[in-house]
């Protein structure tokens, strides 16, 4: 079945729509747009150049789609764009910034549902299947893992990581890393392991029980959090995979890591420093 497009909708020539495609009334879809099987575009949504979206994604209502990074230095001719994954929802009034640099996408992995009034800024990468509530701002160059789930009005800092299936509580500040598999709330302050959300996922007992050790062997121990995940990353604790996967995390570029409040109590060295 050929794409049903509204007689007032805007939809430039070179976009490239997919069977099944529906476009609602006054939408527009630029130049060079592409828009996956069965995927629904409603009224007065707006697609931008350098916009790919997989099949069966839904943009509401005022959702932009690529629009222009909020950088004062941003050359509107450099070639950029929005990748959308398979299933994505982007709820009403929703905004996805294409990327600063050339070449770039920012990017939103399959089945990702984005509420109202979300924003995702511009270089950004949303895993799969994460959850972004109402009035979610993430900053430029956010990395957000798998099946994370961000609270309604948290706020995360450019460059800041969020690690797979954690989550974040409404209304938090985040200008730190956020651990995979954790829980965090108010300004960077962690509250414990998502141990619901893991059991969702299907994580084993064994899994588990291994991330529970390497969390208490990171945070409540004195030293600094990369030494310490790197030396465990060497240990028998390592050989689960769940286990490393968290452990990894310390050891990567960061802003710092949200921690617990009677860790940042007791431990005399910032988590900040090498």
């Amino acid at each position: 079945m050929s794409a049903v497009i509204h007689p007032t909708a805007v939809v430039h020539a070179a976009s490239r729509l997919g069977p099944n495609v529906s476009i609602g009334p006054y939408a527009v879809i630029e130049e060079g747009v592409e828009l996956g099987e069965g995927t629904v575009i409603a009224s007065h949504a707006i697609v931008r150049s350098g916009s790919i979206l997989g099949p069966g994604c839904f943009i509401d209502s005022h959702a932009v789609v690529g629009g222009l990074p909020q950088d004062l230095r941003f050359d509107p001719r450099t070639l950029s764009g929005v990748r959308l994954g398979a299933k994505v929802v982007v709820r009403e009034g929703a905004t996805i910034h294409r990327p600063t640099r050339e070449g770039a996408f920012t990017v939103i992995g399959e089945g990702a549902f984005l509420m109202a009034n979300a924003h995702v800024g511009h270089d950004s990468q949303v895993g799969a299947h994460v959850i972004i509530a109402n009035n979610v701002m993430l900053g430029g160059f956010v990395q957000i893992g798998d099946h994370a789930f961000l609270g309604g009005g948290a706020a995360f800092h450019q460059h800041v990581r969020v690690g797979e299936s954690a989550m974040v509580g409404g209304l938090s500040r985040c200008p730190q890393d956020v651990p995979p598999f954790t829980m965090v709330a108010e300004r960077s302050e962690l509250a414990g392991l998502n141990l619901i959300g893991l059991k969702r996922r299907g994580f084993s007992r064994e899994s588990i029980r291994a991330i529970k050790q390497a969390f208490a062997k990171l945070f409540h121990e004195s030293g600094n959090l990369r030494i310490r995940a790197t030396d465990l990353l060497a240990s028998p604790l390592a050989e689960n995979e769940e286990a490393r996967r968290f452990l990894a995390f310390f050891t990567e570029n960061s802003r710092g890591f949200a921690r617990p409040l009677r860790s940042r109590n007791h431990t005399s060295e910032s988590v900040e420093s090498v």
